[in-house]
């Protein structure tokens, strides 16, 4: 038997598959030469059809649809509902991670503490951390529990216990045995308050043993003179007594300030929420300062707009703010005789107040080192001024808690500018 061609056998298979078209095709050819059709229409007509078929694509293939995607659980069916009722109750950040450590639920101290995260995205998406991602990839692949010490930064310093550890759902359903799906809790313990106070501590203890030290011998020879070489001589102890006063009144201005930075420093994360008018506060400010500004011949004088400046903040902490800057200029500008208060409240800006005095300024080199805490451009200057070194770090501290900023400007011989921006 003679064997067909690829060519010949795909016609054959075409006619086979068509033979229906192919005969309704000859039947509508023979119909039109019946009615009256010429013979050469009818074998054009005829050839056409026969073309139009033979050329005509292969049949489509049926396309099965895929199964349909399977839909991810919502945390309230990934969960069972009175574990997620507890976590959300917790008043730590938790968060409930599958085996592919993509977020199942979060309770609502882990969307404050860090923002919302969108329920089935990987951790990482809003933890970079890498010791974090480390060890929670760690867990689970061994199940076994794990934590470490994690600190964040912005907006404020935190410090953070985070542990993570496996959780049976068939351990939960009290199934021995049972095959449940392996979920991971990550938790987060707020530790900051004890690592500040650590840290306070010991800031302390250095702090106060070095600024304390000169006072304190002192005091020590002045005591020693009066009971030896001055024990009968009234004029001498009399003038020792007042530098002995001067003194204590310096250890006792450090001691109040170290602690009034240390009570900042606790409470650093929380930003004040009440109202406060700028306008009577720089107003009381300056009311406060006069007798210091007439005793050094400085002239306070206040630009304040029409209306009402509110800043979200602490009354009294911004009090000690302003009469921090504005007694700095008199005391240490006052040469230029007057020191300018501008508040500047202008329609969609931030609220600042500018403090300009026209003293001998300061070198560049020392500004960006003014807030930090003992830091003095001139020491014996500082002391004689009866400065303690930390006046700059409090506002620092206070203006971070209030979330705004200390913007310093200076020139040698003209002058300089504080600006607190809200």
């Amino acid at each position: 038997m003679e064997q067909q061609t690829p060519w010949t056998a795909k016609l054959t298979a075409k006619i086979r598959r068509e033979s229906f078209v192919l005969l309704v095709a000859v039947a509508i050819a023979f119909i039109a030469a019946t009615a009256g059709m010429n013979g050469w229409g009818v074998l054009g007509l005829l050839a056409i059809m026969l073309l139009a078929i033979m050329c005509s694509s292969e049949p489509r293939k049926q396309i099965t649809p895929a199964p349909p995607v399977p839909e991810v659980d919502e945390p309230a069916r990934s969960l069972l509902p009175e574990v997620s009722a507890t976590l959300s109750a917790l008043d730590i950040p938790v968060m409930v991670l599958a085996g592919d450590a993509s977020v199942l639920f979060q309770n609502r101290a882990a969307e404050k503490a860090f923002g919302e995260v969108v329920i089935g995205a990987h951790i990482s998406a809003r933890l970079r951390s890498p010791s974090i991602l480390d060890m929670v990839r760690e867990t689970i692949v061994t199940n076994a529990p794990n934590q470490i010490e994690h600190s964040e930064r912005l907006p404020s310093e935190r410090v953070y216990i985070v542990r993570s550890s496996p959780v049976e759902l068939g351990a939960i359903n009290g199934v021995v045995g049972g095959s449940g799906e392996r979920l991971f809790v990550l938790s987060f313990r707020d530790i900051s308050e004890v690592r500040r106070i650590d840290r306070m501590r010991s800031d302390f203890v250095a702090n106060a043993s070095h600024e304390l030290r000169t006072p304190l011998a002192s005091l020590r020879g002045f005591i020693e003179t009066i009971q030896g070489p001055a024990k009968s001589d009234l004029k001498a102890q009399e003038r020792f007594l007042g530098i002995m006063f001067d003194q204590t009144t310096r250890m006792s201005r450090l001691v109040d300030d170290l602690l009034s930075l240390s009570r900042l420093e606790l409470k650093s994360h929380i930003a004040p929420d009440e109202k406060v008018d700028l306008v009577p506060l720089l107003g009381h400010v300056r009311d406060a300062l006069l007798p210091l500004a007439n005793d050094v011949g400085v002239d306070i004088r206040l630009h304040l707009p029409e209306g009402r400046a509110e800043v979200l903040g602490d009354r009294d902490e911004l009090v000690q703010v302003f009469e921090n800057l504005i007694e700095n200029a008199c005391k240490y500008g006052q040469e230029g005789k007057v020191v300018e208060v501008f508040l500047n409240n202008g329609p969609g800006g931030p609220v600042e107040v500018t403090v300009v005095d026209k003293g001998p300024g300061i070198p560049a080199e020392h500004v960006p080192r003014l807030t930090e805490r003992f830091y003095r451009v001139n020491i014996e200057d500082s002391r004689s001024k009866k400065g303690t070194g930390l006046g700059l770090a409090i506002v620092k501290h206070i203006l971070t808690r209030h979330r705004a900023r200390l913007i310093v400007k200076s020139e040698v011989g003209k002058g300089t500018s504080f600006t607190v921006r809200f």
